[in-house]
């Protein structure tokens, strides 16, 4: 009994230890994603972002703080696109109709894409909503984010400008 206590418990934090290995961390390099835009038919891909600071977002219709963060990352964005700074969203609603009604009461101007499966979500360990990470211009992670609140954007501006003067 104490030996197939001792395998159980071993094979457990193997496996453990085998998805943190695989999370998204500061200092690694984002895991690679190609998805459809929300709307129309264009696939994005990780690396049509390369040489841009990347403020890469996880949302869902019903999250309430996703309502403040998209029209200050909407400013944000316009404020230093022409500066090399992307907003790619990650909707999360298996229901499409309900990420478009969002859009619809909150427009933005950045790429939105969608992850119906959650299988992107999962590469990169989001647990709640909204999960941001902003990458650097080769695609590594620099900072990630959890939830939001309006006084965030400010931390988050700083970041980005920081990154985007690096180059």
């Amino acid at each position: 009994m104490h030996k197939l206590y001792l395998l159980v418990l071993s094979a457990l934090l193997w496996c453990l230890t085998g998805v943190m290995a695989n999370a998204a961390e500061v200092g690694q390099a984002a895991p690679h994603f190609a998805l459809p835009a929300l709307q129309g038919d264009k696939t994005h891909n990780l690396k049509d972002y390369q040489g841009k600071v990347v403020y890469l977002d996880f949302w869902a219709s019903w999250c309430a703080p996703c309502r403040t963060s998209f029209p200050l990352l909407n400013a944000l964005y316009k404020k230093y696109k022409d500066k090399g700074f992307a907003v790619v969203a990650v909707n999360l609603d298996e229901d499409k109709a309900k990420a478009e009604k969002f859009l619809q009461d909150i427009p933005v101007d950045f790429t939105i894409l969608h992850d119906d499966t959650g299988k992107l979500a999962d590469q990169y360990v989001v647990e709640s909503m909204p999960t941001s990470f902003i990458l650097d211009q080769k695609g590594v992670i620099q900072q990630i984010h959890h939830g939001f609140v309006s006084d965030d954007i400010d931390g988050i501006e700083k970041k980005v400008t920081s990154l985007l003067s690096a180059n």
